[in-house]
């Protein structure tokens, strides 16, 4: 391996590595060991005390750096026995933002280690940071704050850099092995790749510290809320999340993010949601759907405003294809909307139309509750006449027009006629589909 361009030290860079090396050994490491010792073992605290001195620690730590390896996709998360390669990737650079893959980190994704448990320490020293980059970034870039800070050896600083600084390359030629998965993607004229898909460790610790951060969140606005006070904020709910757990009661021989999460690994539903509609009721007590009916779904009452003020806009304006085109555009939207409606009231119990409390207008009746024609032979025989479906469309005509009337556009007489002639483009789509049995 070439050794990079060592990269400009700041001054006094050096002692700030030192110093946090300092901290780590005997904070982290020597402490807690000593915290266990029975009172009176002298030889074994002063053997503790030896091996972390910062010279014999590092030493060894350097040794042991080759038994572990920083990768994103480590095999074991497909099977614990599993001794293939395992793989540094940053993700697919094709892929695009609507694919959800190790890509979607940008760059961000923390590595995973793999390797022989007794050396995750290492990693943890190496994930130190000091003026906001890793003693890893440092040892790559053969910086020589840090060598200064390893050895006053030039030689000895150096070779230690160089294993730590080897922890991302592969450990060996590519491999798979007998307990990956792999499966056989034809690529044509007979031939096959042969794919062994890997768990991307980096992402799914993304997505692990993502919701278990917005659960955290979730639990205080929840207490809020039964409590009846005000929250912040608001937060994200994830249901039916399930768990999936790797590495038993080792979790650290999977890889160390997997021992950081437990062995966790979040698994979001993936189930199509379940689709509720709110209650159809039927229209009662009007004469006619299009009147505090129809004209009271927000889409309609969206479609209508919008196409009010278009008129009104360019009703000084020499009519045109663009004119004509946005008009066509938002008269269509209604006619969605009426067959939108048609079709919600249609799986109403068939007969409701007969109900003491409908007026609605015959033909009408005919368009909204076609199978009680069924049941009712004189509705059949005027269903079946079929002149209804010019009627409703009538009617739909005649509530637009008086919708859409201001100052500037007045539907009256010769103007009322010519646009109902505009119209008939628009409602022929409603006219078929009316007929449409």
């Amino acid at each position: 391996m070439d050794d990079p361009a060592q990269s400009p030290s700041s001054p006094g860079e050096s002692q700030s590595i030192k110093a946090e090396i300092t901290r780590f050994l005997r904070e982290e490491r020597l402490q807690p060991k000593l915290d266990k010792l029975k009172e009176g073992d002298a030889e074994t605290r002063q053997k503790l005390l030896d091996e972390h001195q910062p010279a014999v620690w590092i030493a060894d730590a350097a040794r042991r750096s080759g038994w572990i390896q920083q990768v994103s996709h480590p095999i074991k998360f497909t099977h614990p026995s599993a001794d293939g390669s395992s793989l540094s990737s940053a993700g697919n650079s094709q892929a695009g933002a609507l694919e959800v893959g190790t890509h979607s980190l940008a760059g961000a994704g923390m590595p995973d280690v793999v390797g022989n448990a007794a050396a995750l320490d290492v990693y943890k020293f190496l994930r130190l940071s000091v003026d906001g980059r890793s003693l890893l970034e440092f040892a790559i870039a053969r910086d020589p704050a840090l060598a200064e800070a390893l050895s006053d050896d030039p030689t000895q600083a150096a070779e230690w850099m160089a294993a730590f600084a080897a922890l991302p390359d592969p450990k060996g030629k590519p491999a798979s092995h007998k307990l990956a998965k792999q499966l056989y993607w034809p690529v044509g004229n007979g031939t096959y790749h042969l794919l062994a898909p890997l768990l991307s460790s980096s992402l799914a610790h993304a997505v692990h510290q993502r919701i278990a951060e917005d659960r955290k969140v979730a639990k205080a606005a929840r207490q809020a809320e039964r409590a009846g006070k005000a929250h912040p904020q608001g937060y994200r709910d994830y249901p039916n999340l399930a768990i999936q757990s790797f590495g038993g009661s080792k979790p650290q021989n999977v890889s160390q993010l997997n021992s950081e999460r437990r062995g966790q690994n979040y698994l979001l539903a993936s189930l199509p949601p379940v689709w509720r509609s709110p209650a159809i009721h039927p229209p009662l007590k009007i004469e006619t759907v299009f009147i505090r009916y129809f004209e009271r779904r927000r889409e309609v009452r969206r479609l209508v405003e919008g196409l009010k003020t278009f008129l009104y806009r360019v009703a000084d304006v020499k009519n045109n294809e663009r004119i004509r085109a946005t008009r066509h555009q938002m008269v269509a939207g209604l006619c969605d909307q009426a067959l939108l409606m048609t079709a919600e009231l249609r799986e109403l119990e068939p007969g409701w139309s007969a109900g003491a409390e409908c007026r609605l207008n015959r033909p009408e009746q005919c368009w909204l509750d076609p199978d009680r024609r069924l049941m009712d032979e004189e509705f059949a025989t005027d269903y079946r006449r079929g002149d209804w479906k010019d009627d409703v469309c009538l009617n739909f005509a005649n509530w637009l027009n008086a919708r859409l009337r201001t100052d500037k556009t007045l539907f009256g007489g010769p103007e009322a006629q010519e646009w109902k002639g505009m119209l008939e483009q628009e409602l022929k789509m409603l006219r078929e589909e009316l007929g449409d049995e």
